[in-house]
């Protein structure tokens, strides 16, 4: 058992593997919320404009949680190409970080159908906390048993860090904002995310 023990999970390139695959396939099924209207009932360009832009909500929360997989992927993919070696706790801590990644289209169907609701803001905040919570375990981890260099260590993982607590502190933030209006909610996060993404508030880029 000690033998596998210390064989098990040390490729790093499946890890990558599976996580990008995982991404692909949960991001992939997001837009499969978004049904196209029925032709049943629908008798003029009229009724099916207006069928069209009752989905708008749906696209709103589908562009949120596209963004919100783009982010965490570029984040992973960003400690991946740091991280030199694995073993069996860390592919797990991987692995359970990916569990919460295919849940992301559930969490986003659900603030779909409900999003006039604050308990869904709640339920897709959870979703991206628990996402971030094992991304940066993740990053501990392999930090705290040097499977990163050191002198790269020293250079990064402070900034890898307080990435990670300021941007859930700012989805915590922005989904309180659905005690006000959801909608509101959303929009900031989305804000937060175009922010991490592109950089658009903030005169230095960084890198992720």
């Amino acid at each position: 058992m000690n033998s596998y023990n210390k064989i098990a999970g040390q490729d790093t390139g499946r890890i990558i593997a599976i996580s990008d695959g995982v991404f692909g396939v949960a991001m992939t099924l997001l837009v499969l919320e978004i049904r196209v209207p029925l032709a049943e009932g629908l008798t003029s360009d009229k009724e099916l404009a207006r069928s069209f832009f009752a989905l708008m909500p749906k696209f709103l929360v589908y562009f949120l949680s596209f963004m919100t997989a783009g982010i965490f992927w570029t984040g992973h993919a960003a400690q991946y190409k740091l991280i030199e070696k694995s073993d069996r706790n860390l592919s797990w801590i991987n692995l359970l970080f990916l569990l919460f990644v295919t849940l992301l289209p559930f969490s986003t169907a659900f603030l779909g159908d409900h999003i006039n609701y604050r308990f869904p803001i709640g339920i897709y905040w959870l979703n991206i906390f628990l996402m971030g919570l094992l991304l940066y375990i993740n990053w501990s981890y392999a930090c705290k048993h040097h499977f990163v260099p050191d002198e790269i260590e020293e250079q990064v993982s402070k900034g890898i860090r307080q990435r990670i607590v300021t941007a859930q502190t700012l989805y915590f933030l922005g989904a309180l904002l659905c005690f006000i209006s959801p909608y509101l909610s959303i929009g900031v996060i989305i804000a937060i995310q175009l922010n991490y993404a592109f950089v658009l508030f903030s005169g230095r880029k960084t890198k992720r």
